[in-house]
């Protein structure tokens, strides 16, 4: 980004021509939801698992609103008009703070996802948000509680669009992170395959912010994953 004329110069990872994007003043904060993955080690594309009659995509949804995030961007990939139309009834009570947007290339990994949440925010202009919440769409032991912290004291360490944190548990960096805006290239320059944006996050040291008081930050992988959540829930 240039601080002298107030616009970020973003460049697609596949070679399109830079847009120029002016950073606003003051924005939300739009959380990124990737639920592309076809869940092969779980059986089941995650975004369609459910839990307790609600997928793990509307639990998610669900919790980055009622933590903070002004809106939500989700970004679709397998099984995409299917998790769509889960989200139909839920929609109404979203209004208009949900967007979708598809995935093409989610096959080639992660790394896809974040390249297509990203570039679809940028591409808002004038609306594009300073800063952006990611998170994935396995965690459902993450909740609103999480998302809060992050957000408040992410915001704290330094200018919205520069900021760049992640909630940890028990030490080890994991889901949501919040990324400025001016983090974004960088991100986009070294997430590839099932790398997201973890190698630019380690080499920027992004501020670790303690949620193990709050989850347990583990993701859902396979069907034993979810059965062991399900129990704990139940406990």
């Amino acid at each position: 980004m240039c601080l002298d004329c107030g616009w970020l110069h973003f460049v697609s990872h596949d070679g399109r021509v830079p847009e120029q994007i002016r950073v606003p003043t003051a924005h939300p904060v739009t959380g990124l939801l990737l639920a592309a993955g076809q869940g092969s080690r779980m059986g089941k594309t995650k975004a369609l698992v459910e839990v307790q009659g609600k997928t793990l995509t509307e639990l998610a949804i669900d919790t980055l609103l009622a933590g903070g995030c002004s809106d939500v961007l989700l970004v679709l990939g397998a099984e995409a008009e299917a998790a769509r139309g889960r989200l139909v009834a839920a929609q109404q009570s979203w209004g208009n703070r949900v967007v979708t947007v598809e995935c093409a290339t989610w096959a080639g990994g992660m790394s896809e996802s974040l390249h297509t949440g990203l570039a679809s925010l940028a591409a808002r202009g004038k609306r594009c948000p300073q800063a952006t919440l990611i998170h994935l769409v396995d965690l459902p032991d993450v909740g609103a509680e999480v998302v809060a912290r992050v957000l408040q004291q992410g915001r704290a360490t330094t200018a919205l669009a520069q900021t760049l944190a992640r909630a940890a548990y028990e030490g080890v960096a994991g889901h949501p992170v919040l990324i400025g805006q001016a983090h974004w290239q960088g991100v986009l320059n070294t997430a590839h395959g099932d790398r997201g944006a973890g190698p630019y996050l380690r080499q920027q040291e992004a501020a670790l912010i303690a949620c193990d008081d709050l989850a347990v930050g583990r993701d859902l992988d396979a069907p034993g994953d979810l059965s062991a959540y399900l129990l704990d829930r139940n406990d």
